[in-house]
């Protein structure tokens, strides 16, 4: 590990990659206590995400499989398929409020991670409130709000989502297997669609695609959407184009 700044900044090189076991990968880290909607929007340009007030964007030498991919709102248009998904839901009550942890969120959070670790042999073990706080409720930037999903006055969704005036980053989603005929995984990324929609936000930055992957190749699904084709530093130019089959 270089420390580039030690209130800051580093890198951490050689680490165990999350999602290829037979590789490492760098992953660059920014510690920001207060990150402007302007700095985070062209953070989130350049391929950088966040847990809290951890920025982190990868940087690996040797693999360039994690691509950083964003939905054209504007030109989506929902499938057959995705309507009824909605319509599936429309007796689910959406909340759009700042990120909060309450024992529903932290035990649906168990849930969810104990199921995936089941279905996909994912790393369990049930998080700490101090955890839980840091990565999802610690930062106050106005942009940092949480979705919940009700059904029958229970919790059975959560969305971890900023909303600036040009983007939606999705940070992270967790829901209850219990309810799987309502697909709250696709529907909060399509609920998430429709807010943009009504905002006049032209995209929503679903983090990193790996192609045919296990975990996340799924977000192809979401198209039309771009690209990042380069790997910029904050101060170089982005270059997004659209993904073609």
């Amino acid at each position: 590990m270089h420390i580039l700044n030690r209130d800051i900044e580093f890198l951490e090189e050689d680490r165990e990659c999350s999602y290829f076991s037979e590789q490492s990968s760098d992953m660059r880290y920014k510690y920001m206590h207060s990150c402007s909607t302007s700095q985070y929007q062209a953070m989130l340009e350049r391929g950088w995400r966040r847990f809290g007030k951890m920025h982190f964007v990868p940087e690996c030498k040797t693999c360039t499989k994690c691509i950083s991919m964003r939905i054209d709102v504007k030109n989506y248009k929902f499938s057959k398929s995705e309507k009824r998904v909605i319509n599936k839901n429309k007796d689910t009550k959406l909340y759009i409020r700042p990120p909060s942890m309450t024992l529903e969120h932290l035990s649906l959070y168990d849930k969810y991670h104990k199921f995936m670790n089941d279905k996909k042999g994912w790393p369990y073990s049930a998080i700490e409130p101090d955890d839980y706080k840091k990565s999802y409720v610690e930062s106050k930037e106005e942009y940092a709000k949480e979705l919940l999903y009700m059904k029958d006055n229970k919790l059975i969704g959560v969305a971890l989502v900023d909303i600036l005036p040009n983007s939606i980053s999705s940070i992270y989603c967790y829901y209850d297997h219990d309810y799987s005929d309502l697909s709250i995984g696709k529907f909060s990324i399509l609920a998430q669609i429709k807010i943009a929609k009504e905002l006049n936000i032209p995209y929503i930055y679903l983090g990193y695609w790996i192609k045919d992957h296990y975990s996340m190749g799924y977000k192809e699904a979401y198209q039309p959407f771009e690209i990042l084709v380069n790997r910029p530093n904050l101060f170089e130019e982005t270059i997004w184009d659209k993904y073609e089959l």
